[in-house]
């Protein structure tokens, strides 16, 4: 998988500079760090799992799909070697999952459907139905014992979680659009929707980890063992390790999360924008 992401991520890089709209600059952090901050919150979805926002289809919105692919790979790549969650022997997979498959995908039926609102709510729940399906597959080609039972309740866990994906993806879509009118058609500086997103995503990484359930997710829940560990980071399982409060621990590991993912997310944006110019 790392040897189809790569060369993949490569070319959508490319691309990316080439459609690259300088408006956007800002807004690739800021979507960057909002969709960090929401795969962190996860709310129970049936038979002892749990799921969260993905957020390819809505990357796809905002930035365009070649622009998000590389968003949502900054995003898995923060994750993996800062927090310790997906790992890197998973994340050529994760990222062919979700940053380049699950953004294309949902981009599909908005573009089909000229940014509809059916457009919007089918896009998130194609996006998630297809990384999920991936990530399935890859299981069971990699060994991880799947009967028929189990496989069908992980598939309707899985449609229902694309259901709530489908949902989130079309209120904040929604909630943007009322803020400011044609904020998805219009190339967008720092206005009012990217503030207002801003502000949601810094009170998500700060404290909503209080309020996220602590249930595994439906692929941590048919794995029996996890992978070694070769180092420890000190915000692994997003918690800074070196302070003794849990409270504190949780929220602030939050925040440098979003922090790290919003620089990077800006100096990517700043790399497209100079070489596309």
């Amino acid at each position: 998988m790392d040897a189809i992401a790569l060369p993949s991520i490569a070319y959508l890089a490319r691309r990316a500079q080439r459609e690259f709209d300088h408006h956007r600059v800002p807004l690739m952090g800021v979507m960057g760090a909002f969709i960090f901050a929401a795969q962190m919150i996860n709310f129970p979805v049936g038979n002892g799992t749990s799921g969260h926002l993905v957020g390819g289809a809505l990357l796809a919105f905002t930035l365009g799909p070649a622009a998000a692919s590389i968003v949502m790979t900054a995003i898995l790549a923060t994750q993996a070697l800062v927090f310790q969650d997906g790992g890197i022997l998973a994340l050529g997979a994760n990222v062919f999952n979700m940053a380049i498959a699950g953004v294309w995908a949902g981009y599909l039926p908005y573009a089909l459907l000229r940014g509809r609102k059916a457009g919007v709510f089918l896009g998130g729940m194609v996006s998630l139905l297809v990384s999920a399906g991936l990530a399935l597959t890859e299981l069971m080609r990699s060994g991880v014992r799947m009967p028929p039972a189990v496989l069908g309740v992980s598939i309707g866990l899985f449609a229902i979680s694309a259901v709530i994906e489908g949902a989130i993806t079309l209120a904040v879509v929604g909630a943007l659009e009322r803020i400011q009118p044609d904020f998805l058609r219009r190339p967008q500086g720092v206005g009012r929707s990217a503030t207002a997103l801003a502000s949601v995503a810094i009170a998500l990484a700060g404290l909503g980890v209080f309020i996220a359930s602590t249930r595994p997710d439906g692929i941590q829940k048919l794995l029996t063992s996890p992978a070694a560990t070769w180092i420890t980071s000190p915000l692994a399982d997003y918690r800074l390790h070196v302070l003794s409060s849990p409270f504190l621990a949780r929220s602030l590991a939050g925040l440098v999360g979003l922090l790290v993912v919003y620089l990077v997310c800006v100096g990517v944006s700043r790399v497209l924008e100079r070489e596309g110019t």
